[in-house]
C-alpha cells in the first residue's frame, strides 16, 4: 500500500500500484437516486451525475453539487492490493485519516462505507483499489475507484432490487443511499469510482452529548437532597479517602473505616463461573454497576458505582469511587457517546478485530461489557433515545434481555420474550421490524410499555442461519425510523453477531464450569450431613445469595400433608421474618411433579397488596387510625420490596415422590437468568435426595432407638443401705446398647439381683443376645432358682440359637441387706473380669474367681461364692471394654483398674464409677472401640 497526503490546495495526484494507469480525457458519469428512473443515454460529458441530497430519498439535484469549488483544506490518498487483508487496511487508513483531520463525529460512518466498496472492488472485482480522502470546512468526500469498469453499476430498478438485509453482498450502494449526505458514481475507460460525501454535523459549542427535554413527570426520581460518596481506594484495596456523604449514607465515621478493605463492606452480587469481582473492579481503568454497601446499623444499603482509576504526581495508582444510592442511578449513570477509539492494528497494519467498524476498539472482553457497548453504539449510530439487545435461549423459542441503555435496566434485565410475538413478519424476532408508532400498535413490543418511546426499529442476530439473538433502538418521537435505519441497524447486527456469540458461548462454558464446581460443592456439604434441619439450612445457605435473593423451603411429611413453610432465608437477615409472616398468610404453591422452574404470582401479588393497605391506612384513606400503622409500614414496604421480583417453584423430588418445593424470588422488578434457573435445577435434585435420605435416617434412628432403649433396663431400683451406679457407654455413633449389658433388679422381699455381662461383638446383633440374656435372667432368677442354676439354663437358650449363638461373658450375683448394716453377696462369674472389692482402708482385692463362660460349652459346671461387704466397702464390675483400653501398646489392665479404685476411700457410689470413667478416657486419646460398662456398689 502506498499513501500520498498534502494539505492546502494544491493539485493532488494518486499514488498508483501499477505503471501505465493514467487519467483519461473523458468521462461517463451516472448517478443513482432511490425510487428514481435511470438517466437518458446521453455523449460522454454531457451531463453531470446525479446526486443523492439527503438519506430519505428525496428529489435529486439537477446539478452537480458536489464540492469540487470548495477549499480543499487537506488530501489523503492510499492504494490497496486485490487481497482479503486490504479491506481492514483501507478501514484503518480512513480512520487514522479522519482521526488526525479531526473529524470523530463522521469516522464510524465513513469506515462502514469505506469498507463495503473497498470490499467491491479488491474481493468481488478483484482489482485494486485506490482510495482518496478529500478534507474541506463542512465535510469529508472519499473516493473509491476499481480497475475493472466492465462490471457496471445496475441501472434498471431501485435500490431495494441491489440488496436485502438478509442478503450478505449487494449492500454497498445501499449504505451509500441510506448513510451519505450525496453519492454518486462516475465511470473511466480504466476505472470505475463511487464517491460519497458526509457533512459534519452541527453541534452547539461545548456541547458533548445532549438528551432532549422532557416533562417533569418523566425526569429520574431522586432525594431532596442527592448525596454522593466519594470513597478513595489505594493500591492494597484499603480505603484511603471517605467523605462526608460517605458518612452519612453507610453510618461510618471516617476514622473508623480509613485503612479497612473495601471488600469489608461491599455485598458483591455473584454468579458461579461468571462476573467480575470487586477487587477484579476495583484494578480497571473505568468501572460503572451496581453493588451493596453494608452499613454500621448492618444493613446493606443498594448503590450506584463509577470508579475510575487514578495516579498522582509520584505515580501511585488508586481508584476513585462514586456511590449513589441505586435508586439515584440517574446521576451518575451518564450513557458514553464518545466515539470508538482508534483500531488496534497490528505490526503489519492489519486490524486485529473484525468487528471494529461498529463496536469500535478495544472491544470489550466479556460478554456483559461488549453487549453494553454494542446497545450504545446502535443508539448513537441511530441518535436514539433507548437501544436493547435480547439473546435467544438455545431451543430459539425466547429472547432474554441482556443489555439496555436509556430504559431501566434493573426492571427489565433477564426478562424474557417469546421469539414469536405475534402472527405475521412484524411478530418475529427472525426479521427486521418498523414500528413507526407504538401507539397505533398497542403491546407490540411489550419490553417498551410504560417508557414513552414510540418508534422502534429491531433486527435480528443471525449465525449460519441460526438466530442467535435481537438488537433494537427507540425514540420518544413517532416516525423517526424506516427501513434506511434498519438496514443500517441489520448491517451492525451482522458485522457484531458472531462476536457476540462467541462472547456468550465463553460465558456459558465459564458458567457451566462455575456450575459443575458449586456443585460438587453443593453436593459434599449435602452428604456431609444426615440432619434434616441442618439440610434444610444448607438448601438455603447456598441459594442465597449465589443464586436468588431469598428463598423459601417447603416441606411435605407425605401424601395426605399440605405443604409446610420449613425454612426461611434473605440475604438480609432483618427481612426474613416479614417474609415469613408474609408466606405463611399465601396458599403454598402445588406439588407438582413435573421438573423444571414455574413462576409463582402469589408471594409478589400478596406483598403489593399488603403493601397499599399499609399506604392507605398511613394515609387515613381507610377510615382507620393512622397512629397504629405508622411504626408498621417500613418492614411491610421493605418486604414487599423484597419479594415483589420474579418468584419461581422448583419441586423437590425424591424417590419418585414430592417431598416438597424449593422457592427461590428476586426483589421487585428482577428476573432470573435461565442459567440461574438451570443450575437451580441441578441443585434442587440434590437437595431432594438429601433431604429424603435425612429423612430415612431420621425415621430409621427413631426406630433403633426405641428398639435399644427397650434392651436397657428400666431404671435402677433404691435398695435400703446400698448406694448402686451404673455408667454405660456403646460403641458405635447412633448405638444405644451394644454387646454390654447390666441390671439391677429385685428378685423377692429383700433380695436383689444384679448382672454384667459382655457378648462377643458389638453392634445390633450382639445387642439381640444382650435381650435376650437380660430378658431371660430376669425370668430365671425370680422363678427361685440360685445362681449357678440360672447361668446353666442361660447358657442352654444361648446354645440353641444355633448359628446366631454368640458366647458371652457374665458376673451375676444375688445381695441381701443385712440388720447389721452390712450386704451378704452370692456372686457367679462366667469367664467375666473379676469384680474388685474396695475396702475402707484402702485395699483392693478379688471378689471371686474365674469360672467358664457361656454359649461355648453344653455341659456346665458351676458354683457360687458368697461375699460379706462391710459399711463402707465397694464392690466394682466392669466390663472388658474399660480393662481392654489401649494406647499404642500400653493397655490399662486388671492392675491399672486396681491402682485408680484405690484412690477411691471415702467416695459415694456415683463419684466411684464417674473416676473410673474418667481414667478410662483419659488413658488413650482415641474414642473407644469397645462398649464399657461400669457397675459400682456400695454399702452406706
Amino acid at each position: 500500500m502506498r499513501l500520498s497526503s498534502h494539505t492546502g490546495p494544491t493539485v493532488w495526484a494518486v499514488a498508483r500500484a501499477r505503471a501505465g494507469i493514467g487519467g483519461a480525457t473523458a468521462h461517463m458519469t451516472t448517478g443513482l437516486i432511490p425510487g428514481g428512473h435511470p438517466p437518458d443515454p446521453r455523449p460522454p460529458g454531457a451531463r453531470p451525475p446525479h446526486q443523492r441530497s439527503d438519506p430519505a430519498g428525496r428529489e435529486a439535484l439537477s446539478a452537480d453539487n458536489r464540492p469540487r469549488s470548495s477549499v480543499i483544506t487537506a488530501r489523503a490518498a492510499a492504494s490497496f492490493e486485490p487481497v482479503g487483508r486490504s479491506v481492514a487496511t483501507a478501514r484503518s487508513f480512513v480512520r487514522d485519516t479522519l482521526q488526525g483531520w479531526g473529524f470523530a463525529d463522521i469516522i464510524d460512518d465513513a469506515v462502514v462505507l469505506t469498507s463495503e466498496l473497498v470490499t467491491n472492488a479488491v474481493v468481488h472485482a478483484g482489482t485494486h483499489a485506490d482510495v482518496l480522502c478529500l478534507r474541506s470546512d463542512d465535510g469529508v468526500r472519499i473516493e473509491v475507484a476499481d480497475r475493472y469498469p466492465e462490471r457496471e453499476i445496475p441501472l434498471q430498478g431501485s435500490l431495494a432490487a441491489m440488496g436485502s438485509p438478509d442478503r450478505e453482498g449487494g449492500r454497498g450502494l445501499q449504505l451509500c443511499a441510506a448513510i451519505a449526505a450525496r453519492w454518486g458514481v462516475e465511470y473511466t475507460p480504466t476505472h470505475k469510482q463511487v464517491w460519497f460525501r458526509l457533512d459534519l454535523p452541527d453541534r452547539p459549542v461545548g456541547t458533548r452529548a445532549a438528551g432532549p427535554s422532557l416533562p417533569a413527570d418523566l425526569l429520574p426520581l431522586a432525594d431532596s437532597r442527592v448525596r454522593v460518596a466519594v470513597v478513595q481506594i489505594d493500591r492494597t484495596a484499603a480505603i484511603s479517602a471517605w467523605n462526608e456523604d460517605a458518612e452519612e449514607l453507610f453510618g461510618y465515621p471516617a476514622d473508623q473505616v480509613t485503612g479497612k478493605p473495601l471488600t469489608d463492606l461491599a455485598a458483591w452480587p455473584h454468579t458461579p463461573g461468571t462476573s467480575t469481582g470487586i477487587v477484579e473492579a476495583l484494578q480497571l481503568s473505568r468501572w460503572e454497576g451496581s453493588y451493596g454497601i453494608r452499613g454500621a446499623n448492618g444493613r446493606v444499603t443498594p448503590v450506584y458505582a463509577s470508579h475510575l482509576r487514578v495516579r498522582d504526581t509520584d505515580g501511585e495508582p488508586s481508584t476513585v469511587c462514586l456511590l449513589v444510592r441505586d435508586h439515584e442511578r440517574a446521576v451518575l449513570q451518564t450513557p458514553s457517546r464518545v466515539p470508538a477509539s482508534d483500531t488496534a492494528t497490528g505490526s503489519d497494519g492489519q486490524s486485529t478485530d473484525p468487528f471494529e467498524v461498529f463496536i469500535g476498539s478495544p472491544a470489550p472482553d466479556d460478554l456483559d461489557g461488549l453487549l453494553q457497548r454494542t446497545v450504545e453504539r446502535a443508539r448513537d449510530m441511530l441518535d436514539a433515545d433507548s437501544a436493547f439487545l435480547l439473546l435467544a435461549t438455545d431451543d430459539e423459542t425466547e429472547l432474554e434481555v441482556r443489555a439496555s441503555t436509556g430504559l431501566p435496566s434493573a426492571r427489565q434485565r433477564f426478562a424474557r420474550v417469546p421469539v414469536e410475538a405475534g402472527p405475521g413478519r412484524y411478530g418475529s424476532a427472525r426479521m427486521p421490524a418498523v414500528h413507526e408508532d407504538l401507539l397505533a400498535v398497542p403491546g407490540a413490543v411489550p419490553l417498551l410499555s410504560g417508557t414513552g418511546m414510540r418508534s422502534v426499529v429491531t433486527v435480528p442476530l443471525k449465525v449460519e442461519g441460526r438466530l442467535t439473538g435481537s438488537l433494537g433502538v427507540a425514540a420518544e418521537a413517532a416516525g423517526r425510523y424506516s427501513n434506511e435505519e434498519a438496514l443500517r441497524l441489520q448491517f451492525a447486527a451482522d458485522r457484531i453477531a458472531l462476536a457476540v456469540e462467541s462472547a456468550r458461548l465463553g460465558e456459558l462454558e465459564r458458567l457451566r464450569r462455575g456450575s459443575l464446581s458449586f456443585l460438587v460443592e453443593a453436593s459434599d456439604l449435602l452428604a456431609g450431613t444426615l440432619d434434616r434441619d441442618q439440610t434444610l439450612a444448607l438448601m438455603a445457605q447456598m441459594t442465597v445469595p449465589t443464586l436468588a435473593t431469598w428463598c423459601a423451603v417447603y416441606t411435605i411429611a407425605d401424601q395426605a400433608s399440605d405443604p409446610f413453610l420449613s425454612y426461611v432465608l434473605h440475604e438480609d437477615e432483618e427481612l426474613i421474618d416479614g417474609i415469613k409472616s408474609l408466606l405463611s398468610k399465601v396458599a403454598p404453591p402445588d406439588p407438582v411433579p413435573t421438573p423444571g422452574a414455574r413462576v409463582w404470582a402469589a408471594p409478589a401479588e400478596a406483598a403489593h397488596d399488603a403493601a397499599l393497605r399499609s399506604s392507605m391506612r398511613s394515609l387515613g384513606l381507610t377510615g382507620g387510625p393512622t397512629h397504629q400503622m405508622a411504626s408498621g409500614i417500613g418492614p411491610t414496604l421493605a418486604t414487599a420490596s423484597a419479594v415483589g421480583g420474579e418468584t419461581v417453584v422448583l419441586p423437590l423430588v425424591a424417590r419418585n415422590r414430592v417431598i416438597g418445593m424449593l422457592t427461590l424470588g428476586k426483589p421487585t422488578d428482577e428476573h432470573f437468568r435461565q442459567e440461574i434457573l438451570e443450575l437451580a435445577e441441578d441443585l434442587s435434585r440434590r437437595a431432594a435426595l438429601a433431604l429424603d435420605n435425612a429423612r430415612l435416617y431420621s425415621e430409621r434412628t427413631a426406630i433403633s432407638q426405641a428398639l435399644q432403649r427397650s434392651l436397657l433396663p428400666p431404671e435402677l431400683p433404691s435398695i435400703d443401705g446400698v448406694e448402686v451406679e451404673v455408667i454405660y457407654r456403646a460403641a458405635g455413633e447412633g448405638n444405644e446398647v451394644g454387646g454390654d449389658f447390666y441390671d439391677v433388679f429385685p428378685i423377692s422381699d429383700g433380695a436383689y439381683g444384679f448382672a454384667i455381662g459382655d457378648v462377643c461383638g458389638t453392634g445390633p446383633n450382639a445387642a439381640a443376645v444382650t435381650g435376650l440374656a437380660r430378658h431371660a435372667l430376669r425370668l430365671l432368677a425370680r422363678e427361685g432358682l440360685s445362681g449357678p442354676a440360672v447361668l446353666e439354663r442361660l447358657n442352654s437358650a444361648i446354645l440353641d440359637e444355633g448359628a446366631r449363638s454368640r458366647f458371652l461373658t457374665l458376673l451375676y450375683g444375688e445381695m441381701r441387706p443385712q440388720e447389721d448394716g452390712s450386704a451378704e453377696l452370692k456372686v457367679v462369674c462366667a469367664g467375666h473380669p473379676l469384680p474388685l472389692r474396695l475396702r475402707q482402708d484402702g485395699t483392693v482385692e478379688p471378689a471371686a474367681e474365674p469360672q467358664p463362660l457361656l454359649g461355648v460349652m453344653e455341659d456346665l459346671e458351676l458354683y457360687e461364692q458368697t461375699v460379706t461387704l462391710d459399711p463402707g466397702d465397694v464392690l466394682l464390675c466392669v466390663t472388658d471394654g474399660v480393662t481392654e483400653r489401649r494406647e499404642g501398646t500400653r493397655m490399662l489392665g486388671d492392675d491399672g483398674l486396681a491402682d485408680v479404685l484405690t484412690t477411691c476411700t471415702g467416695l459415694t457410689a456415683g463419684a466411684v464409677a464417674a473416676r473410673i470413667m474418667r481414667a478410662v478416657e483419659r488413658f488413650a486419646s482415641d474414642a473407644p472401640s469397645d462398649d464399657m460398662a461400669i457397675l459400682a456398689m456400695r454399702v452406706a
